[in-house]
C-alpha cells in the first residue's frame, strides 16, 4: 500500500508593497548619511568658524533616520518592487537633509528653504545648477559641504549605502540595478558588497589622483590661486561631474595648466566606471577601445569641440591655444553633464550656445557618474533605425541588435525607447512650466533660456544660457520654475523610470 504524498503548502504571496519595509530601510540609509556632516563640522573648527550648524544637522538626521528605523520594520523583505520607492524617498529625504546647513548657518542667500533645497538637490544630483548670487561668500565650511554633496552623490547615495546593506542583511542588488545609471552595466563582481567596495575604492581613487595633480600645479607655481582647499573642493565635483565651484566665475581664474588638468579628469569620470575598473586595475587598456559606446563618446567629444572651436575661429572671438583650450573645456564639461566653465559662452555665438545645448542631450557613458541620456542609449536607437529600415526592405529579414558582439535583449532595446520617450516628454514639460512661469512674474526670460534650464536640470548638467549661464544664477527665476526645476533634477538623476513606475496603478496594486 502507498502512501500519498502530502501536497507542498504555497508560500504566501506578497500582497502590494510593502511601505512600512521601504520606510524602514530609507531610515536605516538616513543614519549612515549623518556621518557626512562631521567633515564640514571639522573645516569649520580649522578655519575658526562655527561647528554647530553641521553638527545639529547631523544630529537632527541621524535622530529621523532612527526614528524611522524604530517605527518601521521589515527592510530585510526589500525587494526589487520596493527598491524603485526606496530610491526616490532617499533621494527627497537626502536633499532636505542637505540643506538644514544652509538653513542654520544663516546664510544670507539660502534663507528660503525652497532656495536651500533647490542648492541641496543640485549638489546630490550632481547637477550643478546654483541659486548663489555670491559664491565666494560663503564660509569656507559651507562652501566644503556644497562641494562635498556632489561628491556624496556622484556614485549614489544608495551604492555608497550598499557596503554597509551585507550587515544589515539587506539584498542590495535590486537596489544597485534601480540606481545604476544606463540600461546595462557590466557586472564586475558577485555579490553587491565586492561592487560596492571596488567602484567606491576607484572612486575615491580618481579623486585623490586629482586632488593630487591640482595641488602640486600650485605648488610649482603653474596657478597661484589653486591651494589645497581648491583642489579638494574642485576634484570633489569633478570626478562626480558636479559642477560646483567655490569661484564666483567657476574656472575662468585658474591657469591653462589647470585647466586642461581638469579636461582630462572629466572625461575619466564620464566613462564607464566598469570599464576604467578593468582598463586600470585590471590592466586591460584595450577593452576600452573595444567598446562601442567608449569609441562614440570619444568621437562625439571631438566632434562638439570642434564645432565649438570652428565657431569661436569665425567669429574672431578667440584664437591659438586659448581657442582650442576654451572649445575642448567647456564641450567635455557640457557632454559629460560636470558644468564647469573656463569662459562666459553665454558672450559667444548663437551657434556655440545651440552647439552646448545639444551637447546636453547627449551625456556621457552609462556607468559613470554622469546625467542626461548617455552615449549607450543613442549607440542602440542608431542600430534600431538602421534594423528597422533594413525590415522596411527586407520584411523577412530576423536582425537581432548587436552590442560589443553581444546580441541586446528586446525588453533592454524596449527600454531605451521608453526613457528616451519619458526623456523627451519630461523636457518639453519642464520646458513649458518654467516658460509660463517666467512670463507670469515678468522675469525676461528668451524661450532658448527656459528650453536650456530645462534641459540642464533634467540631465544634471547645470547651468543654462543666459541670467543662468555660466557665470549666472537661477536666483531670478520665480518659485514656481525652481520647483519645477528641483522636480527634473530628481527624475533625472534617478533616470525617470523608477518615478515614473511610482506613478502607474499597476506598482500599487496587489
Amino acid at each position: 500500500m502507498t502512501v500519498a504524498a502530502r501536497p507542498r503548502l504555497a508560500r504566501p504571496r506578497r500582497l502590494g508593497v510593502e511601505f512600512g519595509a521601504a520606510l524602514n530601510l530609507v531610515g536605516a540609509l538616513l543614519k549612515y548619511l549623518s556621518i557626512a556632516f562631521l567633515l564640514p563640522a571639522a573645516i569649520a573648527v580649522g578655519y575658526g568658524e562655527n561647528p554647530w550648524p553641521f553638527l545639529a544637522s547631523g544630529a537632527i538626521t541621524a535622530g529621523f533616520g532612527l526614528t524611522l528605523e524604530r517605527l518601521t520594520r521589515g527592510k530585510e523583505r526589500v525587494g526589487a518592487r520596493e527598491g524603485y520607492l526606496v530610491i526616490a524617498i532617499v533621494w527627497l529625504l537626502v536633499a532636505a537633509a542637505g540643506a538644514l546647513p544652509y538653513l542654520l548657518a544663516g546664510e544670507d542667500q539660502l534663507r528660503s528653504p525652497i532656495d536651500a533645497y533647490f542648492e541641496s538637490m543640485s549638489g546630490f544630483t550632481t547637477t550643478g545648477a546654483t541659486v548663489l548670487t555670491d559664491i565666494e561668500g560663503l564660509s569656507r565650511s559651507l562652501a566644503f559641504w556644497r562641494q562635498l554633496t556632489t561628491w556624496l552623490g556622484g556614485m549614489g547615495i544608495l551604492v555608497l549605502a550598499l557596503a554597509v546593506l551585507p550587515r544589515l542583511r539587506v539584498g542590495g542588488r535590486q537596489l544597485f540595478e534601480a540606481e545604476a545609471p544606463g540600461p546595462e552595466v557590466e557586472k564586475l563582481t558577485v555579490t553587491i558588497r565586492q561592487a560596492a567596495r571596488r567602484f567606491l575604492l576607484l572612486y575615491v581613487a580618481i579623486t585623490a589622483l586629482e586632488a593630487t595633480a591640482l595641488t602640486v600645479i600650485g605648488l610649482i607655481g603653474l596657478d597661484d590661486r589653486m591651494n589645497l582647499f581648491e583642489a579638494v573642493c574642485h576634484s570633489f565635483t569633478t570626478v562626480a561631474t558636479g559642477g560646483f565651484s567655490t569661484q564666483a566665475r567657476s574656472f575662468e581664474g585658474f591657469s591653462a595648466a589647470t585647466q586642461w588638468t581638469v579636461v582630462v579628469f572629466m572625461i575619466l569620470a564620464g566613462t564607464n566606471f566598469a570599464l576604467t575598473y578593468v582598463a586600470l586595475v585590471r590592466r586591460r587598456p584595450r577593452t576600452l577601445l573595444r567598446d562601442e559606446e567608449f569609441r562614440l563618446y570619444l568621437a562625439l567629444l571631438a566632434l562638439g569641440s570642434t564645432l565649438v572651436l570652428a565657431e569661436l575661429l569665425r567669429a574672431d572671438l578667440l584664437a591659438g591655444e586659448a581657442a582650442l583650450r576654451h572649445a575642448i573645456f567647456n564641450a567635455v564639461s557640457t557632454m559629460t553633464t560636470t558644468g564647469f566653465a573656463s569662459a562666459d559662452h553665454n558672450e559667444w555665438t548663437i551657434l556655440t550656445s545651440v552647439t552646448l545645448i545639444a551637447l546636453m542631450f547627449v551625456g556621457a557613458s552609462a556607468g559613470s557618474t554622469t546625467g542626461s541620456v548617455k552615449v549607450v542609449r543613442h549607440v542602440l536607437i542608431g542600430k534600431i533605425l538602421r534594423r528597422e529600415l533594413d525590415q522596411t526592405v527586407h520584411p523577412e529579414l530576423v536582425a537581432p541588435v548587436h552590442l560589443n558582439r553581444a546580441v541586446v535583449d528586446e525588453r533592454a532595446l524596449t527600454g531605451v525607447i521608453v526613457f528616451v520617450l519619458l526623456y523627451i516628454g519630461a523636457f518639453a514639460l519642464g520646458a513649458f512650466g518654467i516658460l509660463v512661469d517666467a512670463v507670469h512674474l515678468d522675469v525676461v526670460i528668451r524661450p532658448i533660456d527656459g528650453i536650456a534650464a530645462s534641459a540642464a536640470a533634467l540631465g544634471n548638467v547645470g547651468p543654462g544660457v543666459g541670467i543662468a549661464g555660466p557665470m549666472g544664477s537661477f536666483d531670478p527665476y520665480g518659485t514656481a520654475s525652481k520647483l519645477v526645476m528641483i522636480a527634473l533634477m530628481w527624475i533625472g538623476r534617478l533616470e525617470i523610470i523608477p518615478v515614473a513606475v511610482l506613478l502607474t496603478r499597476s506598482y500599487w496594486r496587489a
